[in-house]
């Protein structure tokens, strides 16, 4: 992977506003990497520590967040979240409701 790939990504995740989330595959994309959903989880989950990005707003596509129900990452993503105004019914939201148009920023 080329060496600025990972600023991308962290440029892109540092855009999406308070409220709205993005899936891996939209960051990917919007990196200029389609097809690196998986690496795009990867640079999230090795940020360096005390790091400011909202990470939290990097969903999966399915509207859901990919920890495992109930560990203490999923709970900490599900607060942050519900913190910013994304209502979880049955552990899922809306991503027509709540995905980022970079559009419209």
């Amino acid at each position: 992977m080329e060496s600025n790939a990972k600023e991308r990504i962290w440029q892109i995740v540092h855009q999406i506003p308070k409220g709205n989330v993005a899936s891996y595959g939209q960051i990917a994309n919007l990196a200029g990497l389609p097809g690196y959903a998986r690496y795009v989880g990867h640079v999230l989950k090795n940020l360096p520590a005390g790091s400011k990005l909202p990470w939290h707003r990097v969903v999966n596509s399915k509207g859901a967040i990919s920890f495992a129900v109930g560990t203490s990452e999923y709970l900490r993503q599900k607060a942050r979240l519900e913190q910013e105004g994304i209502v979880f019914i049955d552990g899922r939201f809306s991503m027509a409701r709540y995905r980022w148009n970079q559009d419209e920023a």
